[in-house]
């Protein structure tokens, strides 16, 4: 059985794949194509302060993600 966790669930230096995002319409485009794609391999880079900002590095570019919308993305470890 797959355990599916949201990306703000995951440690700093840790990797996972992309399952399923649960965002809709303008945030669902951007996601994509920020390459948020299912099967993507997303690395934690670290986080800021509270936590509400994450850097990710996705496809070779760190991309930082606010907490409402890493929230939206189900990843599983590798």
């Amino acid at each position: 059985m797959l355990l599916l966790k949201t990306l703000t669930d995951i440690q700093v230096k840790k990797t996972v794949v992309v399952e399923d995002l649960l965002s809709s319409g303008n945030l669902r485009e951007r996601m994509l194509a920020l390459g948020l794609t299912q099967g993507a391999f997303i690395d934690v880079v670290r986080k800021g302060p509270k936590n509400n900002l994450t850097v990710y590095s996705i496809r070779g570019a760190k991309i930082a993600l606010r907490a409402e919308e890493s929230c939206l993305i189900l990843v599983s470890d590798i």
